[in-house]
């Protein structure tokens, strides 16, 4: 076996599938799948010893517990390790031990490289010609991104809200844009409508199970960095629900594997203008038997984060159960604290970020004002995207 992929099983109903299966979702309920692997024969070639002699500096060097068969398929761009920063400023605002993941670094510019590499891998292995996906910018950007460098055509639907400099990213890129009079999740429908009439290879966050394959990859990095070492929390800004997802995914592939002994916490970020992800966890968190009785909420987003702003999660079911398996919570902050934070955290760490990739230091620094929820140490907040993405944010434009 050139990996170690066995099967999917549904988040929704627990029906499990073959590795050969070829549908995005569970046939059954239509809930998301998740990967599963043979940690038995990864565990004969993935540990500590033989991570602190592997020269490479790239997310690579997790090849074991990704779902493609070989490196020749990869995207050839640099996915090195991304920076964990200590943030002193941050430890001295919040009281406790902080660290900030610098995803800003990543060949697009954002977190949703780590999920294109590996799902475009995955693409390559497939022979497929042509892939699509929707997105308010950044899955979008690092789609096109991963398809240039692999010589695959993209297409991307967009909502016509979009920053402007993320259209103009997906331009340069030459990516086939297909702007979308709606929302995000209008674009998402169409999206999903057409690649199953014109069979196109779809990514879309929360429906491709691919996706959290990659981002899992962040989890591995904190874990390595930390000197082999879970965090006590991670602190994680949520729309759709498959970054926190994948977050969940990595910490359980160590655990599976005996390299870590718990989960950390996990804490889902929201915009109070896109919340659907806490509302749904707060509704069932008190209940026995919870996770088989999700039902993803849906809201009307409106938030000027737009890389979280969502009405219907598309893996909510996902992002719902890492909270209730990690003892997590949610935090709501405001877009106006969202905005304020930018300036403030590159100011203070020379890091500019999106309203989105500030979304986990604001809802850090409101728990630690409001002092409602302990925060296990160390602390990481996950940077998601650079500011240059959405540069009216912080120059007062739309």
């Amino acid at each position: 076996m050139a990996n170690y992929l066995t099967g999917f099983k549904c988040l929704g109903c627990g029906k499990e599938y073959g590795r050969e299966y070829d549908g995005y979702v569970c046939g059954s309920c239509l809930d998301n799948l998740d990967a599963l692997y043979d940690y038995g024969g990864i565990g004969r070639s993935f540990a500590v010893k033989k991570l602190k002699n592997n020269k490479t500096n790239s997310v690579w060097r997790y090849k074991a517990l990704f779902p493609f068969d070989s490196l020749d398929s990869v995207p050839g761009l640099d996915l090195s390790l991304t920076p964990l920063y200590k943030s002193a400023f941050l430890e001295e605002t919040c009281g406790i031990e902080v660290y900030l993941k610098d995803d800003t670094r990543l060949p697009s510019a954002s977190f949703k490289d780590r999920a294109s590499a590996v799902v475009m891998a995955v693409a390559k292995e497939k022979n497929i010609d042509v892939v699509a996906c929707a997105s308010t910018g950044n899955a979008g950007c690092s789609w096109a991104c991963m398809g240039a460098a692999c010589g695959i055509k993209v297409i991307i639907y967009v909502p016509e809200t979009a920053p402007r400099a993320k259209i103009a990213q997906l331009k340069v890129y030459g990516a086939d844009i297909r702007i979308v009079k709606g929302t995000y999740d209008d674009a998402y429908d169409l999206c999903v409508n057409d690649s199953r009439e014109n069979n196109y290879f779809n990514r879309c966050t929360g429906y491709n199970p691919y996706t959290r394959e990659g981002k899992k990859s962040v989890s591995y990095e904190i874990w390595e960095q930390l000197g082999f070492r879970a965090p006590g929390t991670v602190l994680v800004p949520v729309g759709d629900g498959n970054i926190i997802s994948g977050v969940w995914k990595g910490f359980r592939d160590l655990k599976q594997l005996g390299l870590i002994e718990k989960l950390p916490m996990l804490i889902a970020v929201q915009s109070d203008k896109s919340d659907a992800v806490i509302r749904t966890f707060e509704k069932i968190r008190n209940r026995e038997n919870t996770w088989q009785e999700i039902s993803v909420e849906q809201v009307r987003a409106t938030t000027r984060a737009d890389s979280i702003s969502v009405d219907r999660p598309r893996d909510g079911t996902a992002a719902v159960r890492a909270l209730l398996d990690t003892r997590g919570c949610g935090v709501r902050v405001s877009d106006d604290r969202i905005i304020a934070v930018i300036s403030y955290l590159a100011a203070r760490s020379g890091i500019f970020v999106e309203p989105a990739g500030a979304t986990s230091v604001a809802g850090l620094i409101k728990l630690a004002e409001e002092k409602s929820v302990k925060i296990p140490e160390p602390a990481v907040c996950l940077l998601t995207g650079n500011g240059l993405k959405d540069v009216d944010a912080v120059l007062g434009g739309k």
